[in-house]
């Protein structure tokens, strides 16, 4: 399955999900990280690093303009999953944590960020599954990702 002959949001049932394992499940649609954005998040996070808020100073960087944090880019992990995957019949989602994350490359301000989402595991727990997805970001004209993520959700059926 991948989003070029699916709709997104993919809709499945609990019982569904083991067969999504070692699939691509679609790319949710960019969503721009903006240096507003970028500000948001160093003024929440208390990161105000001038790679990330200083534009001026950042010109004559490393990489010529300010860029995302790290974990800027990794908090847009679950609005973007949401795009791609919904569980129809979950009486409860749980963002369980993760197992990796790697920043491969970084997001210069203003660009559009994606995400692929990849099915790894689903496996029983009490009350539902737990789900390990692959968060592949990236943004256009950059080779490498930006971030690649295996995390957890679980889906609890109704009690």
């Amino acid at each position: 399955m991948t989003d070029t002959d699916t709709q997104l949001p993919v809709r499945v049932t609990i019982a569904e999900l083991p067969s999504l394992v070692g699939t691509t499940v679609g790319t949710a649609p960019a969503i721009e990280v903006t240096q507003e954005r970028i500000n948001a998040f160093a003024e929440a996070t208390e990161d105000r690093q001038w790679i990330h808020t200083d534009p001026e100073r950042a010109r004559s960087g490393p990489f010529g303009t300010t860029i995302a944090h790290g974990y800027l880019t990794l908090s847009l992990a679950s609005a973007l999953m949401w795009e791609v995957l919904q569980v129809t019949d979950a009486a409860q989602v749980v963002n369980y944590g993760l197992e990796k994350v790697r920043f491969p490359a970084p997001v210069p301000a203003g660009s559009p960020v994606s995400m692929t989402l990849d099915i790894v595991s689903v496996e029983p727990v009490a009350g539902g599954v737990q789900v390990r997805y692959r968060g592949t970001f990236t943004v256009p004209d950059n080779s490498k990702p930006v971030c690649v993520t295996d995390g957890l959700f679980r889906y609890y059926e109704e009690q």
